[in-house]
């Protein structure tokens, strides 16, 4: 159903605060004689907001579900949700919008986004405030959301241009300096911790009740139906609603002061030495030292064109903390040496792309596309809608370029450039128009589509068929892969897409859980979308993706892993299951890596050996049958994943550090350098590599010292094998222990040729049998997941909506 249809059923959340507000209404668009829209006509049929510290993933599902019962309604009569985009707690935000992606994507109805802020508003106009109002938000960490609103008898009105976060002191500062200071009411849930600064700055007398401070579902029905609302709600594609950011990540902004500061190009690198990690094109954001190559390559470029160079003053004015536009440049190298650039500055809602310029040498390599593409990622984050650029109208390269990622004319400036050419404005609403890559920093990666999606023509033999393959969907969002499969209850794996964030991380050495968490939001939709669509070509089917009702169950990642990343997933596949009538399959992330196994051996069976080998995870494990797992051993510090990714840091190589240090050690002597095996004594099978890592951190120094040039190839072979020799010993003595005769292993480290090769021909001359997982499902993917919630289905154990993540959770 669509929005504009006479009347539609809207369920409306908000989990950005500590209130869980939860409404289901009647939505009955209204319009002027001249078709201009009009607040839409809201009736609340039935409520639930409470409040519920931490416990919205627990409860969000459940209260949706007799919030409808309240209203005599089900989920088949809703047409449509509304979800709170924040400011808000981080990941209240996330639980919120990943359960509402979940429900629409699941029902396939249309899902809106709105502001916390603005219902909080609404929900005081509600009541009957009148005048000035001011919320201020818990931004946490002595911070708020502050906003400003006139209300008047036709509701609220923005006096800000976009959402922002500042210290709770500089609020109460800038509101009680106001020449209206004494008419501003006041109200929002970051009374509630910060309420001293703003009484002592003489602004708590006219604050609102405290029952007042936090928004409502009514309050965010009203806020989304105001034609401001409306506007901003822009396309009800699920896969297109994100948070509202105030900022990037503090990782980020982090990271970006550290490299304005950076003394040298070399130093700003973002550490893979692409000669040894195959990677020539690194995208990082600009250093302060990039500026004199920027200002050369704008000179080589822009030679004999119409406007004036950039030069190196007027790039690092760019860098400036305190300008008071906000500006996101990116440039690209290739080893070592810089070759292309693009960046902007926001005003108001729109990212003014001022330079972009790619070497000579490297064009028509899509890198000007790749530049944009994290200017345009930064901007949405940023909160912008719009891109907007100048291009000297006789540049038809250029032209063309910006064309294609969606930029039409939008005007010309006469005589603008130098010799009296032409500047074309040229103008592209956000995301720009980029091809569908898992890699893309583009917040989503959908196409342009309409929404609701048409539904699939299946044909009665299809449908049967359907029917008894019975199609699991599984989620797995543990760390920093957003992955989904769909596999048949025979076993069938029918599709597996993954949607990778290493670029994201790689700048940082290792994963950084908010930005992991950030990033499948953004892209969990597209990644389903891309599951559906491949197991209906699995399948043969005709008439387009398979769509969630043709499923049997749906399973997720329940633990461990990164918490913040996990409640994603969890949040997602419950909206999903309950909006799509299905049963929920949570699914232990350590039993994955073990049943990925029988995607290469079916019949495997227990009592058998597994050692996990993982970034997070080390352990020892005898399987004396399904789900009746004894664990040996487990590390006692960092695990084997852990320790290549340190090691390769160490030796300046970037992260991830594992297929780096195999590359490097296929060419180099295992015995070159005897590193320390730890905790090698029979019938010991805890493991402990803090001393390896140690060891080698210690050669590096002993031998730059000492003026001796390194051998990397040695180096790397002779640290593997004093982590595999260990892995190898504990195995087979587990075997001869337990009487096992069989043998797997699973992990990210399981990709590593080397360890596979070892346990096969060591193990195999001793008469058993080894197992590895493919490949491909080594490091984190939803095929394993889906593996296993294939086995829960066939015994029926499902779980209840009330379920949370646990990133704790051990075998």
């Amino acid at each position: 159903m669509k929005l504009d249809d006479f009347r539609t059923l809207i369920v409306a959340v908000d989990t950005s605060t500590d209130m869980l507000a939860c409404s289901v209404a009647w939505w009955t668009p209204e319009v002027f004689f001249d078709d201009t829209p009009s607040r839409a006509c809201v009736e609340v049929l039935a409520s639930r907001d409470h409040l519920c510290r931490r416990q919205a993933n627990v409860e969000l599902v459940e209260t949706i579900d007799a919030v409808l019962a309240d209203a005599g309604k089900s989920m088949a009569d809703v047409g449509g949700f509304l979800v709170g985009r924040g400011p808000g707690s981080f990941t209240g935000v996330r639980i919120g919008i990943s359960t509402a992606k979940g429900l629409a994507r699941g029902a396939n109805v249309a899902l809106m986004g709105g502001s916390t802020l603005d219902a909080c508003a609404w929900s005081a106009w509600r009541s009957g405030v009148r005048g000035k109002l001011a919320v201020a938000a818990d931004a946490m960490r002595g911070e708020v959301y502050p906003a400003l609103y006139e209300v008047d008898e036709d509701g609220p009105r923005r006096l800000f241009e976009r959402e922002r976060v500042v210290k709770a002191a500089a609020a109460a500062e800038e509101w009680a300096e106001r020449p209206d200071a004494t008419e501003l009411q006041l109200t929002g849930d970051g009374l509630v911790r910060y309420g001293k600064l703003f009484e002592e700055a003489g602004l708590m007398s006219r604050a609102l009740p405290r029952e007042l401070w936090w928004p409502t579902g009514e309050g965010l029905l009203l806020a989304a139906a105001s034609p401001e609302g409306l506007a901003a709600a822009g396309a009800t594609d699920p896969a297109l609603v994100l948070p509202v950011y105030t900022r990037l990540s503090d990782a980020e902004e982090n990271e970006r002061k550290r490299l304005g500061l950076a003394e040298s190009v070399n130093t700003a690198v973002t550490g893979v030495a692409d000669e040894l990690a195959g990677r020539h094109l690194q995208v990082r954001p600009m250093a302060a030292a990039d500026a004199e190559a920027m200002a050369a390559l704008e000179r080589d470029c822009f030679a004999g064109a119409a406007h004036e160079p950039w030069s190196a003053s007027m790039f690092l004015e760019e860098l400036d903390p305190n300008a008071p536009a906000a500006r996101s440049w990116w440039v690209a190298h290739d080893n070592g040496e810089l070759i292309g650039f693009a960046g902007g500055m926001v005003v108001d809602k729109d990212i003014e792309i001022l330079d972009v310029a790619v070497s000579r040498a490297h064009r028509r390599e899509g890198i000007a596309r790749k530049l944009l593409s994290h200017v345009s990622y930064d901007a949405q984050m940023l909160g912008c809608t719009t891109a907007s650029l100048e291009v000297e109208a006789d540049n038809e390269a250029a032209i063309a370029l910006y064309g294609s990622l969606g930029f039409g004319e939008a005007g010309r400036r006469r005589g603008y450039y130098a010799g009296g050419v032409d500047a074309l404005v040229m103008s592209a609403p956000l995301p720009l128009v980029l091809p569908v890559d898992a890699a893309s920093p583009e917040p989503t990666a959908a196409v342009a589509r309409d929404w609701p999606l048409e539904a699939p023509a299946c044909t009665p033999e299809e449908r049967a068929e359907l029917e008894r393959r019975q199609l699991i969907l599984a989620i797995e969002s543990s760390c920093d892969e957003t992955a989904v499969a769909i596999i048949d209850a025979e076993g069938t794996l029918l599709a597996n897409q993954v949607s990778t964030q290493i670029d994201f991380h790689a700048r940082f050495g290792g994963v950084v859980p908010e930005i992991a968490s950030r990033k499948h939001v953004e892209v969990i939709v597209g990644v389903v979308d891309a599951a559906l669509e491949e197991a209906a070509e699995s399948l043969g089917l005709t008439g387009g993706a398979l769509a969630p009702s043709e499923l049997a169950a749906v399973g997720v990642t329940q633990g461990p892993g990164l918490v913040g990343a996990l409640v994603v997933g969890v949040a997602f596949a419950k909206g999903f299951a309950y909006a799509a009538g299905k049963p929920l399959i949570c699914v232990n992330h350590l039993e994955g890596h073990l049943f990925a196994n029988k995607l290469t051996t079916p019949d495997l069976e227990p009592p058998f050996i597994f050692t996990l080998v993982s970034g997070g995870h080390t352990m020892l494990v005898h399987v004396r049958a399904w789900g009746d797992y004894e664990v040996l051993g487990e590390t006692l510090d960092d695990a084997v994943g852990e320790a290549f990714d340190k090691v390769a840091k160490a030796l300046g190589l970037g992260y991830p550090g594992g297929p780096v240090i195999s590359r490097l050690a296929e060419t180099g002597n295992p015995k070159a350098i005897d590193f320390p095996r730890a905790l090698n004594s029979k019938g010991d099978y805890r493991f402990s590599l803090s001393g390896l890592k140690t060891a080698v951190t210690l050669y590096i120094e002993q031998e730059t010292a000492a003026g001796r040039t390194i051998s990397l190839p040695d180096l790397a072979a002779s640290f593997e094998a004093a982590v595999f020799d260990v892995q190898y010993k504990k195995a087979k003595n587990a075997l001869r222990e337990t009487g096992a005769h069989e043998y797997c292993i699973g992990g990210g480290v399981a990709a590593n040729p080397h360890l596979r090769r070892m346990m096969i021909e060591k193990l195999g001359r001793q008469g058993i049998r080894v197992t590895v997982p493919p490949q491909n499902a080594c490091t984190d993917n939803a095929a394993m997941i889906a593996v296993v919630a294939r086995e829960k289905f066939l015994r029926g154990e499902f779980a209840p909506m009330n379920v949370d993540a646990d990133p704790n959770m051990t075998l």
